[in-house]
């Protein structure tokens, strides 16, 4: 039994996502304030919380036409429930799917209202809406849609929002939506069990003051042993410390509060009527609980009987163990439950705080093999029902994770911004695209890029390139400092290769990322003979390109090759696609020749330098051949030029496309101030 997708209406930046979740670990990936932590909060309120609230600032920003269409219908005596329909609600729809042969459904039996004995799908929507019978409260003393009345109906929303609106539960039939069945609030939280491992964690890095955040994790521990439904290893823990407790409790009632009396002062002392006649004692309770999470503390044992404070590890090592008995808390928790075929779904908020980069690897990889232990060691290896959802800021942990688990968090760029859910188990199931899928995860593994979080990205061929990539960018952004600064922006070098840089393509896509491909021309000269073949020439030659780069990008003939000759005739224009834009080697402004490689066309801009500048035009390619490195040298002249002798121009093909990727825009990081019809908050 899992749930299989999750369907948010109107909270904040998630306007209307769904979202489909993997048996396991779900991996949510993204840019800043792209809408990752609003779906654990939303989680948070609705199943998490006792007694769900929201503000008007929790509404999606286009949902407030819905508050203003409502005002206009009610002003204009419309009926409650044309009214109704235009209020906005928050929602979360869950759908869950069970075997179509499992025995005993225990409560999921109270979901299913659907008739036909082959559907094996469980829809429960958890919204928070105007209660009934509410609507004239929600308007009261606005009178008109002047603008001050408007302003002062937003302003109202915050007030009367949490007090008029509520969450309630309905199962939804599948086969028929129109269907539906109001569910007890409390039977849903036993059906589904919500748990958060919150980013901050409270693992400040002190050694001066302790702060001792897993002995509250103990004391939680602790009061679910308490519950009847507990295991029996976990109430005879339970039932061992209070025995030890009640063994205290009976000095302290005693002997401890005797001499505490004693403290106690004589009112009759103050000679005012009746404060004499209060017989005053002390009665003192030890709690265990109190116990454990105010004066329990975790040791780190050192050896010859020293044990060190818990603030003495390391950062990444608490945060670690800190994780560690939160889950086994929430197993704990759930195995305390009063019902069977129950739910769990569990959020882990940016695991990666203080995690060395190998040990990023080894949790995303390990965590579901840690519930499988608890199953198997602490419940008769019954398998816990624990579905995970972590947000991420790592690449360590977004490329170890499967790829098909990744849900990408893109924010759009109109002016009302919401979040785009991207699936790429989805994207990428296709036959077509299994070799780029196959090759990207591969990749993305061994490299650890970060195409998932970076605003912009630039595939370059060789290391060439890539070492000279930062002088490059700074060069260019200084021609002009009118226009964006490339430099200032958060931006991904790959290094992929023109025979790899296609595999890419679908994928950036994907991202909708902003993407400059520089790539090399590669020209080569179609040769008849006992066979047709295609030897490298100068590109003043040659008759096509082999670069795959560039043959994806554009329209191969039949033998996989694409005509120089139109190569060279494409505008700038011509050369986007999307969000992609692809670069590689074109003429110098008033010269012919073409370089056909990185060093070629650098060689070619800065001819001065190089001491061919008197050189002919028509033997300039055959000097940029001779000067240039062979493979086994280019890094050593990517470093000389980056480092020694810099003073150098950019080649005109790089300058264009740095100057087109300064030039996209990228949707705002986040918005300073939020303001709702005049409403500033």
């Amino acid at each position: 039994m899992k749930i299989k997708t999750i369907e948010i209406t109107n909270f904040r930046l998630l306007k209307h996502v769904i979202l489909s979740l993997e048996d396991h670990t779900t991996v949510i990936v993204g840019r800043n304030n792209s809408g990752k932590t609003s779906l654990t909060e939303i989680f948070r309120r609705l199943i998490g919380d006792k007694n769900p609230s929201f503000s008007i600032y929790d509404f999606s920003l286009s949902a407030m036409d819905g508050f203003l269409k409502a005002l206009n219908a009610k002003l204009n005596g419309k009926d409650d429930d044309e009214i109704r329909a235009n209020l906005p609600f928050i929602e979360i729809r869950i759908t869950i799917q069970y075997p179509v042969d499992i025995d005993d459904l225990g409560l999921l039996g109270d979901f299913i209202i659907d008739l036909d004995p082959a559907s094996n799908i469980v829809i429960i929507a958890v919204r928070y809406s105007l209660k009934n019978g509410k609507i004239d409260s929600l308007f009261d003393g606005i009178a008109d849609e002047s603008e001050d009345s408007i302003k002062i109906f937003m302003k109202s929303l915050k007030e009367r929002i949490p007090s008029l609106f509520e969450t309630h539960i309905t199962a939804v039939d599948p086969t028929d939506p129109e269907n539906t069945a109001t569910i007890d609030y409390s039977k849903f939280r036993l059906l589904l069990g919500a748990s958060f491992i919150n980013a901050q964690r409270g693992l400040d890095d002190v050694t001066h003051s302790e702060k001792d955040v897993l002995g509250k994790v103990l004391a939680q521990l602790f009061k679910t042993s308490q519950s009847n439904a507990a295991p029996e290893d976990m109430k005879d823990s339970s039932a061992a410390l209070q025995l030890v407790i009640d063994d205290i409790q009976q000095k302290v009632d005693t002997d401890f509060n005797s001499q505490l009396n004693k403290l106690l002062p004589a009112l009759g002392l103050f000679g005012y009527p009746g404060l004499s006649d209060p017989n005053l004692s002390t009665e003192t309770t030890i709690d265990v609980s109190n116990i454990l999470e105010s004066h329990t503390k975790i040791r780190y044992g050192q050896g010859n009987n020293l044990f060190l404070p818990e603030t003495y590890n390391g950062l990444g090592s608490r945060n670690l163990i800190y994780i560690l008995f939160q889950l086994f808390e929430f197993f704990r928790r759930y195995q305390s439950r009063q019902i069977s075929n129950s739910l769990d779904i569990i959020f882990i908020e940016e695991p990666e705080a203080h995690l060395h980069p190998q040990m990023q690897q080894i949790f995303i990889r390990k965590l579901y093999e840690i519930a499988n232990e608890f199953s198997n060691t602490l419940n008769d290896g019954k398998p816990w029902p624990v579905q995970f959802v972590v947000t991420t800021h790592s690449t360590h942990m977004a490329n170890e994770a499967e790829f098909e688990a990744i849900r990408y968090f893109l924010t759009s760029r109109e002016p009302q911004r919401q979040t785009i859910v991207k699936d790429l188990r989805k994207e990428f199931t296709a036959n077509d695209l299994k070799e780029d899928k196959e090759f990207l995860h591969k990749y993305l593994t061994l490299t650890k890029c970060d195409l998932y979080f970076a605003d912009k990205a630039i595939l370059i061929e060789g290391p060439a390139e890539r070492l000279m990539m930062p002088l490059l960018i700074a060069k260019c952004d200084a021609t002009d400092a009118t226009k964006p600064q490339l430099g200032l922006q958060y931006v991904t070098t790959i290094e992929v290769g023109g025979a790899f840089a296609h595999h890419f393509y679908k994928f950036l896509d994907f991202l909708e990322l902003q993407c400059l491909v520089i790539t090399d021309l590669d020209s080569v000269l179609m040769t008849h003979g006992e066979k047709t073949t295609y030897p490298g020439s100068f590109v003043k030659n040659g008759s096509h390109t082999s670069n795959a780069g560039i043959k994806n990008w554009f329209a191969k003939d039949s033998q996989g090759y694409y005509q120089l000759a139109d190569c060279l005739a494409l505008t700038s224009e011509n050369k986007v696609s999307g969000s992609r834009r692809i670069a590689f080697q074109i003429t110098e402004d008033g010269k012919t020749a073409i370089g056909r490689s990185f060093e070629e066309a650098f060689i070619l801009a800065n001819r001065e330098h190089f001491g061919i500048l008197e050189i002919a035009e028509d033997e300039a390619e055959a000097s940029a051949e001779a000067l240039a490195p062979d493979n086994k040298k280019k890094t050593e002249f990517a470093l000389k030029y980056a480092l020694e002798e810099t003073k150098w121009i950019v080649p005109k093909y790089i300058h264009e496309g740095l100057e087109w990727l300064a030039s996209k825009p990228v949707a705002p990081a986040i918005d300073a101030v939020e303001v709702i019809n005049g409403v500033v908050e």
